[in-house]
């Protein structure tokens, strides 16, 4: 009789050849003896096996039993209940709902509901900490956590996107189910691993913004499932998120850096002109990149561009609005992002508001945000550490002073101000320097919304 074994993130097939359902996932290893398949095909390996009424042996998923009570307190919104509806048919696929619209408490629901061992990824110890509150309070259960130095198995799990790539051969054949919390994450090369590793076979994944710049997102399909359920902030915005106007206030640069921003640009420009090369999407660029290696011109018109993008990144007129801002929203909570941590830091000091970046410590992070959610502080100015994984329930007020043309960052930057608050109408603000590439980027990342 075939026999199915797991083997350190593969599947061994013992007794035999494999029949043909099944043998285009499966590849002769020498080693061993005997056919070995990647972990994720074990749900199609035994869909195959099963409409082919092949017998077989399996012992490949060492999930313990759970039970978990009625969830408490764990009331669905039609939005999410139609996403839960729509994965379950396949149990398996991709729910994509704005920042704030209750994504973790569609995978809760599923949880309660299928009664299995649950591997839960995501990217952050924040977002660990979000995820242990959410089951304690809905499943009545405390979670294992893998990752910050925790190494504990549950029927809940919770692991970090980088503990479970260095784990899931080990983890790989403990779960029933596979919940990838901003599954945007999971294309990259190191991370798909933790997919094609694991023998789950039911897969969710959650993000407001499933698109890459790098096209990678086309293999989560693959990976997860397909899309299977969307909704985009303007169409919730009123009822299930606030609404929000979005503002772009136009910076103007010195008389100083305006001859430098326009000597640079002028550079770069002719640069391109001279080899004819054009510059129609990230894909172009990388393609200047890796020819700036080998290429003495290409480097310089590079970092020419680079220089460029910070003067219009930082013009000091920015700082003048950002003044204006928060005298209008003094009453406000205020969060401020900034592209680089040297603008944090000016930023900072000079309006004497905390800040968070990458450096900051997790115990004066946490401090930081609790006296921000108590009123203590009023405006927080960050890089990039408050776009995924951070609970700011109060603000209600955002701005812009730099970024990328990233549609998942300002997306993440807008819903950071979308929770609903009786009578407060959300704002973000775009501070853009007039008359730079700063206003196509603005443009750019507004799409999608």
């Amino acid at each position: 009789m075939l026999r199915l074994e797991w083997s350190a993130g593969t599947i061994l097939l013992k007794g035999g050849s494999p029949p043909p359902p099944v043998a285009a996932y499966f590849r002769y290893d020498p080693r061993v003896n005997c056919h070995r398949s990647l972990a994720i095909q074990y749900r199609w390996i035994i869909e195959g096996l099963e409409n082919a009424g092949l017998e077989y042996e399996d012992d490949v998923i060492h999930a313990p039993p759970c039970r978990f009570a009625k969830p408490r307190n764990l009331a669905l919104r039609d939005y999410q209940r139609e996403a839960l509806e729509a994965w379950w048919r396949e149990k398996r696929g991709v729910i994509v709902l704005p920042t704030g619209a209750g994504k973790t408490i569609v995978a809760v629901a599923a949880i309660a509901e299928l009664q299995a061992a649950t591997l839960v990824v995501v990217p952050t110890l924040e977002l660990m900490d979000q995820w242990e509150r959410a089951i304690k309070r809905f499943l009545g259960v405390v979670p294992g956590r893998y990752g910050g130095g925790d190494k504990e198995v549950k029927c809940v799990t919770i692991a970090t996107y980088d503990s479970a790539y260095l784990n899931i051969e080990q983890l790989g054949d403990k779960f029933m189910l596979i919940v990838f919390d901003e599954v945007h994450h999971l294309p990259s090369p190191g991370y798909r691993q933790i997919a094609e590793l694991c023998a789950a076979p039911w897969r969710m994944g959650l993000t407001a913004t499933p698109e890459r710049e790098d096209g990678l997102h086309v293999d989560l399909p693959y990976l997860v499932g397909p899309v299977v359920y969307r909704r985009y902030v303007r169409e919730m915005a009123g009822k299930w998120l606030a609404e929000f106007d979005i503002v772009r206030l136009y910076a103007n640069m010195s008389r100083e850096e305006q001859r430098e921003y326009r000597r640079l640009i002028s550079r770069y420009k002719s640069f391109l002109r001279r080899r004819g090369l054009k510059m129609r999407g990230p894909r172009d660029f990388e393609k200047l990149i890796a020819m700036s290696v080998r290429d003495v011109e290409a480097r310089e018109a590079l970092l020419a561009w680079h220089r460029a993008r910070r003067i219009a990144l930082h013009a000091a007129g920015k700082l003048d609005i950002l003044k204006e801002i928060l005298s209008r929203h003094r009453h406000d909570k205020v969060l401020i992002f900034t592209e680089h941590n040297d603008a944090v830091r000016e930023i900072s000091s000079r309006f004497l508001i905390p800040a968070i970046t990458y450096k900051t410590p997790e115990e004066e992070r946490r401090a930081i945000m609790k006296m921000f959610r108590e009123g203590k502080v009023r405006a927080i100015v960050t890089s990039r550490v408050l776009e995924e994984g951070m609970d700011v329930p109060d603000a209600n007020v955002a701005v812009v002073l730099s970024g990328t043309g990233s549609r998942r960052e300002f997306i993440q930057r807008l819903g950071r101000v979308l929770r609903p608050k009786e009578g407060k109408r959300a704002v973000l603000y775009e501070v853009v320097t007039a008359g730079t590439g700063e206003v196509r980027v603005s443009r750019r990342r507004r799409r999608g919304l």
